[in-house]
């Protein structure tokens, strides 16, 4: 029976994972190493600023092992959302770090190219004109031309599409801006011929490394195997079980149904799939569908810079403030406005999380115990850093004098872990572009160049 092995080596690309495993995949002859390197999960922040989710060191370590398995064994290498977020900057970042670990091994001469993701502003605002642009979920963020003016840079998760182009073109290192985080392992699948539905399903159970395992890691190498009906994955390292529940629960997380997944183009429908044991830690999945969603959309993400952070980190242990914590931060919060007068109070904000006292949780929390300590974490947000270090500031001083009834010492309410206490974050960037967009064309906002290591590389196509 034909197949097609795809190894994933690891959740996001700098996350890393062990040599033995990524040793063991490759003695597999897989047919690709496809990772993702991108996600939002941690907020708008990193697409705000442009910078990565991980260090230059650990996307570097990760990088030489995928580039040299690619090289020996002859296979294509995808990346998939390059440098967390996607953007031109992000895609820069890497190749920045492809250009150095290749001008270190000049003997691995992949044939490079590189996928853009970065949506121009008039292409939007003319989808928006003709209302072919609407929010994702329950933000219902608004848009219009002053606020994508304001956003650092628009990308879009692209499908297989434009994926599907450079394969054919016959590329050997594929490094993609933002991407559906299972349409790099997808295109490969297509591009051999197989199912479009197995191929996408096996790209979201591969897409975090062997989370889908027991016990369950994005740091470690999982292997996926394609045939004409049915796909199979396993572990790369035997301590770590693959079973259908563990395989089923990873296919459906972070989804907001069930069973019914949406993608560029595309909606799944996998409540006709089996997962069957063929052994300890191999899984079979059969039974995927996907049909073409009408019209084609994909999913654009915007950041824009909203304000500036401070923040400290304390510890409070006497039990007649732990008990009245959120009664003396609302008295602190007000002592501070006090001390500002000539600040509008809806210029900056005050925010206390009480860690031992539904920290985690907030208003949600079904548990009502609370420990003999808290952690506090308090921040102020404020249009500029200097205003948000002084607010800070004097809502540290005022918390850890304030007197309280029952109090007795005068020594301090607050047990600080670092000095200084105040710790001056920087921007703050919050989603202002989190929407579906109507395209004619699922390649022609994504275009492609062949990338020259050592050369110049302006964004044409």
């Amino acid at each position: 029976m034909r197949s097609l092995t795809i190894l994933s080596p690891c959740g996001i690309l700098g996350y890393g994972f062990p040599d033995a495993s990524f040793a063991y995949g490759l003695s597999q002859k897989p047919d690709a190493i496809v990772v993702d390197a991108g996600s939002t999960d941690a907020g708008p922040h990193k697409l705000g600023a442009k910078t990565a989710i991980v260090s230059r060191r650990a996307a570097k370590k990760d990088l030489l092992r995928i580039i040299r398995g690619g090289c020996e064994l002859g296979i294509p290498v995808l990346i998939g959302s390059a440098g967390g977020s996607g953007g031109e900057s992000h895609v820069r970042w890497t190749m920045d770090i492809i250009d150095e670990i290749l001008g270190e091994h000049p003997d691995w001469q992949p044939k490079t190219a590189v996928i853009w993701a970065d949506i121009p502003n008039e292409a939007i605002l003319a989808q928006l004109e003709e209302s072919k642009v609407v929010p994702l979920d329950a933000l219902e963020l608004p848009l219009d031309e002053e606020i994508l003016s304001q956003t650092t840079g628009v990308v879009a998760q692209m499908g297989i599409e434009p994926i599907l182009d450079v394969l054919q073109a016959g590329a050997d290192l594929i490094v993609c801006g933002r991407a559906y985080d299972p349409a790099p392992f997808a295109a490969v699948g297509v591009h051999h011929g197989f199912d479009l539905a197995l191929s996408y399903h096996l790209g979201k159970v591969l897409e975090c490394g062997a989370l889908c395992c027991n016990p369950g890691t994005t740091k470690d190498c999982m292997l996926g195997v394609l045939y004409e009906d049915s796909f199979e994955v396993y572990p790369c390292d035997e301590k770590r079980l693959c079973t259908p529940t563990s395989v089923a629960a990873h296919t459906f997380y972070e989804k907001d149904h069930p069973y019914l997944l949406h993608g560029p183009g595309i909606a799944m429908d996998l409540s006709l799939c089996t997962f069957e044991a063929l052994s300890r830690n191999r899984v079979r999945v059969k039974g995927s569908h996907l049909s073409a969603t009408d019209p084609y959309q994909i999913k654009l993400e915007g950041a824009r810079k909203v304000a500036y952070r401070t923040f400290v980190v304390a510890g409070v242990r006497d039990p007649l403030l732990v008990s009245r914590i959120e009664e003396v931060e609302a008295l602190v919060r007000e002592s501070v406005q006090e001390q500002y007068p000539e600040i509008e109070r809806d210029a900056y904000s005050i925010n206390f999380i009480n860690y031992g006292k539904d920290g985690v949780m907030g208003s949600l929390e079904p548990e009502s115990c609370v420990g003999h300590e808290l952690g506090v974490v308090f921040e102020v947000l404020a249009p500029t850093q200097e205003l948000a270090n002084a607010l800070c500031a004097s809502v540290r001083s005022t918390f850890m004098h304030y007197g309280y009834e029952g109090r007795k010492a005068t020594a301090g309410n607050l047990a600080f872990p670092f000095a200084p206490s105040d710790i001056p974050f920087g921007a703050v960037y919050a989603f202002s572009v989190y929407h579906l967009m109507d395209v004619e064309s699922p390649t022609a906002l994504f275009p492609w160049q062949w990338w020259e290591h050592g050369g110049s590389n302006d964004k044409t196509v």
